[in-house]
């Protein structure tokens, strides 16, 4: 099992991925490349860089009460699904962390390969069904769907209307994320301005 996860960066702090404070981890490579993107830059799967499950796992429980969740964004989550299964599993069997996952990939396509693996209704990239169902069974909310500029919302987490949200447990509800902030400015440790969020700011400098 390769026990590496390619990532473009991680967000120790975030107010405008998810309710409450919550680390947010963007994966890098995304195949769907939908046109408009907020993060084209997490598409190449030769950007970003590597860390194990385990360190990324350490950085994520070291800040212990500081944080009430995990948000994971990309990138798509669900292309690294091996490695991402045995991060989120054990955040959840360790931790009361809520997580949020963000996925390009419509929740028909899930459903398809999870309920007929075999057959050709498997995205490509093909994406490892027993691990997906394990990712799935590991989160709270995940919300998914190609990103349409066409039908652009940017509000409550969906980027457009086409998206869709799905609770799995009931730590959360349609009203938590009518809470989130569209977009936040953050200046990170080494200095980086970093602009986040479901509707982030255009910056001329």
């Amino acid at each position: 099992m390769n026990n590496d996860l390619k990532i473009h960066r991680f967000l120790p702090i975030s107010y405008a991925n998810g309710p409450g404070r919550r680390a947010v981890v963007w994966l890098q490579g995304c195949s769907l490349n939908c046109p408009d993107c907020y993060n084209p830059y997490t598409h190449n799967p030769e950007g970003g860089f590597t860390i194990s499950v385990s360190e990324l796992y350490n950085k994520i429980v070291s800040l212990k009460d500081s944080i009430e969740g995990i948000t994971i964004s990309g990138g798509e989550p669900l292309e690294q699904a091996e490695s991402l299964a045995e991060l989120v599993q054990k955040i959840r069997e360790t931790t009361n962390y809520t997580i949020i996952l963000f996925t390009g990939y419509e929740l028909d396509e899930l459903e398809n390969i999870l309920n007929f693996p075999e057959q050709k209704t498997n995205p490509k990239p093909m994406l490892n069904p027993d691990a997906v169902k394990k990712i799935i069974n590991s989160i709270d909310i995940i919300i998914a769907g190609r990103f349409d500029f066409k039908q652009k919302t940017a509000r409550h987490l969906i980027g457009s209307a086409n998206k869709t949200i799905r609770f799995f447990t009931n730590h959360y509800n349609i009203k938590d994320l009518e809470k989130v902030p569209e977009s936040e400015i953050v200046i990170t440790s080494d200095g980086t301005v970093l602009i986040s969020g479901i509707n982030p700011p255009y910056l001329k400098f």
